[in-house]
């Protein structure tokens, strides 16, 4: 089930792409024409997205057929055919390039965070996304990183407490920091996480001396996470964040980590080659 959030940003990206008209479309290809328009994935990857790829289609023409061969999450190689769109011929030009845009990113992330995950599957760590995301496109991004098989992390600044360096510093100390949202969640929501930045030892031991819900381990090297992790013994969640990537992310997740957040999955993904291949009816 769709969204309002996300149906809105369908509504949006086509918009943006029409506004006044396809002119070209409706330039060349009668209004009584009908097609077909196979998507043929081009590189090996993880589909995301039909349900997306799909609401473009109907939002502007619902009198289209939209069918899909498989599931979110599935594993494809070059050469496969994901999906098939059947009717208006211009309806389905004129949506073409917003719906493979969808296609194409939601599963470039997807594909990604099934590589992340491939390499730290033999450890409790979980991979997290961020907020590094398309401004206006998070529900989208964040969507197709579970679809990828990793979990998401808070959805925005408002339904958990993250305490970051910059907070630490308008506070004078992580104790400060960490008292003032106690004080604030104890009033409005008592329900909220919290979760602190740390940059090195002592700071980690500040901060499991205030008694939070997660630590991050912000660019710590290997050792010093090791170290970090004996240090808090399961007294509260564990993240490791910054220096991960592709190469990395399995000797930090050795460490014991519980987290492992990635920025990479969705601010510098690389969108999987999917063209939509229309043949007239």
């Amino acid at each position: 089930m769709i969204s309002k959030t996300i149906k809105q940003i369908i509504k949006n990206a086509l918009a943006e792409d029409i506004k006044t008209g396809d002119i070209t479309t409706e330039a060349i290809i009668p209004g009584s024409k009908t097609a077909s328009g196979e998507f043929l994935v081009k590189q090996e990857g993880v589909l995301a997205g039909f349900e997306i790829v799909e609401a473009c289609f109907k939002e502007y023409d619902d009198l289209l057929a939209f069918i899909k061969y498989f599931p979110d999450g599935a594993k494809v190689m070059p050469g496969t055919v994901a999906a098939v769109v059947e009717g208006r011929a211009r309806s389905i030009l004129t949506v073409e390039r917003t719906a493979l845009n969808f296609f194409q990113r939601m599963s470039g992330i997807a594909t990604l965070t099934y590589q992340y995950s491939e390499k730290i599957k033999h450890t409790k760590a979980q991979l997290i996304d961020t907020r590094k995301t398309v401004p206006g496109l998070r529900e989208i991004d964040k969507l197709a990183v579970k679809l990828g098989g990793a979990q998401n992390h808070r959805i925005g600044l408002y339904d958990m407490f993250l305490i970051k360096d910059n907070h630490i510093e308008v506070a004078g100390s992580i104790t400060k920091a960490i008292d003032a949202c106690k004080k604030w969640r104890d009033k409005k929501n008592p329900s909220l996480k919290i979760e602190v930045e740390t940059k090195n030892l002592d700071e980690v031991k500040e901060a499991l001396n205030c008694n939070v819900d997660v630590i991050m381990l912000d660019n710590f090297e290997i050792e010093k996470m090791k170290e970090a992790v004996k240090l808090i013994a399961g007294k509260c969640k564990v993240e490791a964040s910054g220096m991960i990537n592709i190469n990395t992310i399995k000797e930090a997740a050795e460490t014991g980590v519980d987290y492992i957040s990635a920025g990479a999955l969705t601010h510098s993904v690389k969108a999987l080659d999917i063209s939509l291949n229309i043949k007239m009816k």
